[in-house]
């Protein structure tokens, strides 16, 4: 089994002040606000308060309205009534309906429990008793974990679509629930209007600002013209931020480019002709960009914060989107180059299931870089189908040593210098120093291309190194990588090549490698020189779930040191 994972170097009161000023400079000037106003400020009081509880007036959305329910559920309406949930690749018993504090779990279970995607696979009675419940027993508090901003914003969504999407007629017809129900919506949507999430904004403000515009967009009244104006606001701000004009979320996460999709398709499900007036534009960018994102077998490339099974698979959320966009769904991405240059994402793929991504952008918005891993120049491979370099991809949101592995630089198929990261990475979310790619230089050709840059990521350790990365693909198939770390004094530079647990390295001797994968081999010519080793990590392609896995890893040191392997498949 690999080891496991340390926690890293203590700092000094000194080193951590710095450490923080060097975060805290990114930041903009109204998340700052919203810091002081969240930490200083807070007040949870009671939501809606001081305002009068409107009547129902019925649903302003069309009868035939019809969405997708969220994510990958992997919780039956047989399990949920008998009180056990699993998120997280991790099952508890909360009853039924749950014990909605959820004590002793990791707050990001808490969240999934609050969100309520599981209440799209029950049935009307079950769901009923639930959200009956809840309004009744999970009041505001200073650790009501469902009062948060972000699960409000998604509960909001999901009763929303279910109570007046799915189920209107009976929940029309049931005046026990219609009047709590509508209550609970009104002071949920009045509590989330004054809490937005500007201390982080990225995708946390737009959820907020599309849970807004949606329930808005649901009822009739001067309410829900509010909740509608306050989400618009949010939405036509942000949108061409957020939304880069490759069509790739800004923060670089494949995981978050989908649930940021969704959320888009939610709003233009609702037929609202304002929505689709600021919506449908961007959201058919992102749609073209999801095809280059993802492996042949059909699922999400885990760049930065990433993990399957959470957001929809991208063929649903593909054919949920075409239809509302009113264009074709394709049968299978274009061959040979691709390239996302906003966000920094280049590559290739081929009729026989060969698949290449290099991440060669920056880490993400500099004020919100809590989704990023030290990874610049990283890449992931898939062959005849099949994985075969991979990122580690995420294990959890604490923050705990595989927090702190799954972001650092050692867990990602690129340059390690000296044993630390790219960027200053602390906390569960937090980056203090950072580097940039610079002089990225693209060419595509008709059989391969070729990619390179630098990075000044290690310019704050002592030699001021510099890292260069250049990765070709020639016309037979070939993959070369050649790294070059130029630096004043001595450092040593450790290339990683991260193998899928399904791969084995048959054959390991000096200069050569073979890796038996499930569709074939691979040949890994290595550099004439230095140490070539093989180590062991761990893959985390979902929450909670951690995978032992080889890595391949060449070593050398100097002043001006250079590494070049190659791989090809075996014939």
């Amino acid at each position: 089994m690999p080891p496991e994972p340390h926690h890293p170097i203590r700092l000094s009161p000194i080193g951590r002040l710095h450490r923080l000023a060097c975060t805290v400079r990114h930041l903009k000037a109204r998340q700052i606000r919203g810091q002081i106003r969240r930490r200083v400020l807070r007040c949870p009081g009671q939501p809606g308060n001081g305002t009068a509880i409107a009547r129902y007036t019925g649903c302003a959305w069309p009868a035939d309205v019809r969405f997708l329910a969220p994510g990958v559920r992997d919780n039956t309406a047989d399990a949920v009534k008998a009180g056990s949930l699993r998120f997280l690749s991790r099952r508890a018993d909360v009853g039924f309906p749950p014990d909605w504090r959820a004590a002793g779990l990791p707050r990001l279970w808490q969240y999934n429990l609050h969100y309520f995607e599981w209440l799209w696979g029950l049935d009307y009675p079950a769901a009923r008793a639930a959200v009956a419940d809840w309004i009744d027993n999970h009041r505001p508090s200073e650790d009501a974990v469902g009062w948060e901003p972000y699960p409000t914003s998604l509960r909001l969504t999901n009763w929303c679509a279910v109570f007046f999407g799915r189920w209107r007629a009976r929940t029309q017809a049931d005046s026990g629930l219609l009047d709590r129900l509508w209550t609970s919506i009104i002071r949920q949507a009045q509590w989330l209007g004054q809490h937005l999430e500007t201390h982080l904004l990225g995708n946390h403000y737009i959820e907020n600002g599309a849970a807004l515009a949606f329930v808005g967009s649901c009822f009739d009244g001067d309410l829900a013209r509010r909740w509608f104006e306050t989400g618009s606001q949010i939405l036509r701000e942000q949108l061409p931020e957020q939304v880069l004009p490759d069509g790739m979320h800004f923060e670089r996460s494949p995981m978050y480019h989908c649930r940021v999709m969704y959320v888009l398709a939610m709003l233009l499900a609702t037929g609202d002709a304002r929505l689709r007036e600021w919506i449908a534009e961007p959201l058919s960018r992102m749609f073209a960009a999801l095809r280059h994102i993802c492996h042949p077998d059909g699922r999400i490339a885990l760049l930065n914060d990433s993990a399957l099974g959470i957001c929809n698979e991208p063929g649903a959320l593909r054919s949920f989107c075409s239809r509302l966009l009113g264009i074709a769904d394709g049968e299978s991405p274009a061959e040979g180059c691709f390239c996302l240059p906003d966000a920094g994402y280049y590559g290739w793929r081929d009729h026989q299931g060969n698949y290449l991504i290099c991440d060669f952008g920056r880490i993400g918005p500099d004020y919100i870089p809590g989704h990023a891993h030290a990874d610049t120049f990283s890449f992931e491979l898939s062959l005849r189908g099949h994985r075969v370099i991979v990122d580690a991809g995420v294990y959890d949101y604490e923050d705990s040593p595989m927090r702190a592995y799954c972001r650092g630089t050692s867990a990602h198929n690129t340059v390690e210098i000296d044993g630390r990261d790219q960027c200053e990475l602390w906390g569960a979310f937090r980056v203090a120093r950072r580097g940039y790619p610079r002089d990225i230089l693209w060419t595509p050709g008709r059989q391969g291309f070729g990619i390179s840059g630098w990075h000044d990521g290690y310019r704050r350790l002592p030699g001021r190194p510099v890292h260069h990365r250049r990765i070709d693909r020639s016309a037979d198939g070939t993959l070369t990588v050649l790294d070059r770390v130029t630096a004043s004094s001595d450092v040593r530079m450790v290339s990683r090549i991260h193998l899928h647990p399904a791969c084995k390295v048959a054959v390991s001797r000096p200069g050569r490698l073979e890796v038996e994968y499930p569709g074939g081999r691979l040949e890994i010519d290595g550099p004439p020189v230095g140490i070539q080793r093989l180590e062991e990590g761990w893959y985390c392609p979902q929450f909670g779930i951690r995978q032992p896995a080889q890595a391949v890893a060449f070593e050398t040191s100097g002043t001006d040191v250079t590494l070049r392997y190659s791989f090809r498949q075996a014939n």
